[in-house]
């Protein structure tokens, strides 16, 4: 069912998913995307959705009334009991994308007085209702304001004398998170300190809700999704490919498109400048191509592998200077690498056909110096740009590789006619 699941229009589903049993089914259910959560608990009879939508959690529900049509999300949201309701709805608040969006609301909570055999119980109970599934990993000690004092976890309540009271068992070095901080902030801070499970608390230190690793993996699969779209010069998607109206992708594709296009007319307004030297040395334009790829290419390598280490953290924007010293020597000896390649193929492609005249080392020295130019070029800007996009606010993930590749054709070809003239003076210029 899982491997079919893709292929089956949502009044399919809904037929195979009743077919499991039960306790299949609900776990079937449970692993589903909020998106098909949403399309098969709306695909059934309005008299069969209640009991599907009650076996989430609230934050669940709530990801999954965010995932459903607008107009469908009155109508889900009153499908949960009154206290279910008010938790959804405290969590819809927030923006999709904070942690107050992902946390879960209900959480163990005991107080500091606790024994340890007492907060056993509250596990217990919350495993009973669970069903065994999603059992908490710690307690969290607050005060009488809600303020958190601490956490203590399952295992160390198990081991400790069931008379020791929970204030002694207390971790107080709990790392917690703000409830606006962004998801990318989340996910960072679960990998930085391994974290299974973090409470969320408010600018008061009041705790709101846990966030767990399973929101979290979800998390970076979003955001990882959406940067590799971004990189491939497409807006990014916010559904699955094959639930995105054609339309509308055509419309997330087409404003990239256009921009990189106008952008490309540049350079044939470069070439147009250099029009003269290109009719009096035709051979010059055999290595237009290979001299803006090489620039493209080098330049596309460089902004994704910065993007990539912003998005883990590995960069930040003070290292900006390193990053690009660091590039422009890469660029160096890349460009020197291709370079002496493109010298050799000419040098060699001369010798059994002869078709680059007289004057062939001249051309293939062009060529030499020029890739080392354009690879060096090529490698800064893509470097670059991801952090002139952070620091004014926008996502780096849109420095995509296309969009560097534009930037640096333009770029390519005034640094390869420029040590044209200067190369070919005299002899073919």
């Amino acid at each position: 069912m899982a491997e079919a699941w893709p292929r089956l229009d949502a009044t399919e589903r809904v037929r195979r998913l009743k077919q499991l049993p039960p306790e299949l089914g609900h776990e079937f259910f449970f692993d589903l995307s909020a998106a098909d959560q949403a399309e098969v608990v709306l695909a059934m009879p309005p008299g069969e959705r209640r009991p599907w939508a009650r076996l989430l959690a609230p934050d669940d529900v709530a990801d999954m009334i965010q995932a459903a049509p607008a107009e469908e999300r009155g109508g889900l949201l009153a499908l949960l009991d009154e206290p279910t309701r008010a938790e959804v709805t405290a969590l819809l608040a927030y923006a999709e994308d904070e942690a107050g969006g992902l946390m879960n609301p209900r959480y163990i909570r005991v107080r500091p007085d606790m024994t340890a055999a007492e907060a056993l119980s509250y596990f217990r109970r919350q495993a009973q209702e669970r069903s065994g599934r999603d059992i908490p990993t710690y307690a969290y000690i607050l005060d009488a304001q809600g303020k958190l004092l601490g956490q203590v976890s399952l295992t160390d309540l198990i081991a400790a004398d069931p008379a020791t009271s929970v204030a002694s068992l207390m971790n107080t070095d709990v790392v917690t998170i703000p409830e606006e901080a962004d998801q990318e902030v989340v996910a960072h801070l679960f990998a930085e300190h391994s974290l299974v499970a973090a409470p969320v608390v408010d600018r008061e230190g009041r705790m709101k809700g846990v966030v767990t690793a399973d929101d979290v993996v979800a998390v970076v699969e979003e955001e990882a999704t959406e940067d590799i779209q971004k990189l491939g010069g497409s807006a990014a998607l916010d559904a699955p490919y094959l639930k995105t109206a054609f339309s509308r992708m055509v419309r997330k594709r087409a404003g990239w498109l256009s921009a990189l296009f106008l952008g490309e007319m540049l350079t044939a307004t470069a070439m147009a400048y250099f029009e003269e030297e290109i009719a009096k040395a035709v051979v010059l334009a055999m290595f237009v191509p290979l001299i803006i790829s090489s620039g493209g290419n080098s330049g596309s390598q460089a902004s994704t592998l910065v993007i990539r280490a912003m998005a883990l953290g590995e960069v930040r924007l003070r290292d900006w200077w390193r990053v690009v010293r660091r590039e422009i020597g890469a660029g160096v000896v890349l460009g020197t690498v291709l370079g002496t390649i493109g010298f050799l193929r000419i040098v060699l492609w001369h010798a059994v056909t002869g078709i680059y005249g007289e004057h062939y080392l001249l051309v293939a020295l062009t060529v030499f110096i020029s890739l080392i130019g354009v690879v060096t070029f090529g490698t800064v800007a893509g470097s670059t740009l991801p952090f002139v996009l952070r620091r004014a606010g926008f996502d780096p993930a849109s420095a995509s590789a296309p969009f560097v590749a534009t930037l640096v054709d333009v770029t390519g070809l005034v640094i390869y006619f420029t040590m044209a003239s200067l190369i070919l003076r005299g002899t073919l210029l």
